[in-house]
């Protein structure tokens, strides 16, 4: 079963327009019967996980503290992991591919990782870096995981 890691910023709201595309992805891996891991946190993070859920499909959120209460209520397993910022490396070591939406320093050491763990990544509205296969819209996205093989 593929595992998508979704990485972003926690602080979009249901109203941005990261967070309404982070959304539609969750409805969408969950739809192809894949897997969303992710921090497990607000933003980018609940919304994935609650497209995902909305679709019947399973969600992991690898978390940044021990007790594990900052998890969004769309996780369903959660990873607790008591390393704060230091769990990113973990988020996109645990995907088969790695989509990153938006985002801030904490998404950008999270694409540094992929890219050092050579896992394919694809962008949207984040950091322009090497190696970072950038697409505009979800159906680019979409259309890019549906090409990758595991």
């Amino acid at each position: 079963m593929r595992q998508v890691a979704v990485i972003g910023s926690s602080l979009a709201e249901p109203e941005d327009e990261e967070y309404r595309v982070a959304y539609m992805l969750g409805k969408e891996i969950a739809r192809r019967g894949w897997v969303v891991v992710c921090g497990g946190r607000g933003g980018v993070m609940e919304a994935v996980c609650k497209g995902a859920k909305e679709e019947g499909g399973l969600t992991v959120g690898i978390l940044p503290s021990y007790e594990g209460e900052e998890a969004n209520s769309y996780v369903d397993i959660k990873i607790r992991t008591g390393m704060g910022w230091n769990r990113n490396p973990l988020v996109v070591a645990s995907g088969d591919v790695v989509v990153a939406i938006g985002g801030n320093w904490g998404t950008l050491s999270e694409i540094a990782y992929s890219l050092i763990l050579g896992k394919p990544i694809i962008g949207y509205k984040t950091h322009d870096v090497d190696g970072v296969v950038q697409a505009p819209s979800i159906e680019e996205i979409l259309g890019f995981l549906d090409g990758i093989n595991r």
